[in-house]
């Protein structure tokens, strides 16, 4: 198992042993789609391995409702929470030790000051029906609320709530929220 799988599996089940793999395997389908995921970026496309992969990915799509390009940019310790309607852009970056719920879209702007796609920190928890687009910065240790629409940049340490949208500072954001991080060195 390489260190990205390690890492979300951590995250799902606070262990990295055999029984918790087959366990997350079997019960949580963001922990499978991750898996295949992170497989398909690890194996070269027209390999048979790579095929397969992206082939059980490609189902999981429609399955789980997750649309998670395979060149998008994810750090370690990816977590979602629940299933269903995540949409992440191609040229979104994620970093390490984020989760996504259920109705999340990470997007692009097509025009104007803020074209582009979403940067996201670390430590960054983004909860249900959450809206984040533009060519922005979400900072460390940010908590966005649930039915939050995010187009301007957000500084580390911060809650963020509303539509529109209200910044509060806050040391421990993601505390509780963002749990049961690998530390590997």
């Amino acid at each position: 198992m390489n260190d990205l799988v390690k890492h979300d599996l951590y995250r799902y089940k606070g262990d990295v042993g055999l029984k918790s793999f087959i366990r997350a395997w079997v019960s949580i389908p963001g922990f499978r789609y991750m898996y295949h995921f992170r497989k398909s970026n690890t194996h070269k496309r027209n390999s048979i391995l790579g095929i397969i992969h992206r082939l059980i990915l490609r189902r999981y799509y429609f399955k789980y409702g997750i649309q998670i390009p395979i060149n998008t940019k994810i750090g370690k310790g990816f977590y979602i929470g629940h299933f269903g309607n995540i949409i992440i852009n191609n040229s979104a970056v994620i970093g390490d030790n984020c989760n996504v719920a259920h109705g999340v879209t990470i997007g692009q702007i097509n025009r104007g000051r803020r074209k582009g796609n979403p940067t996201i920190g670390n430590r960054v928890w983004i909860g249900t029906g959450s809206v984040v687009v533009g060519n922005i910065t979400i900072g460390n240790n940010v908590l966005i609320a649930p039915l939050t629409y995010v187009n301007e940049n957000i500084p580390d340490n911060s809650l963020v709530m509303g539509n529109p949208f209200k910044v509060i500072p806050q040391a421990n954001a993601t505390e509780n929220y963002v749990t049961k991080i690998l530390n590997l060195e």
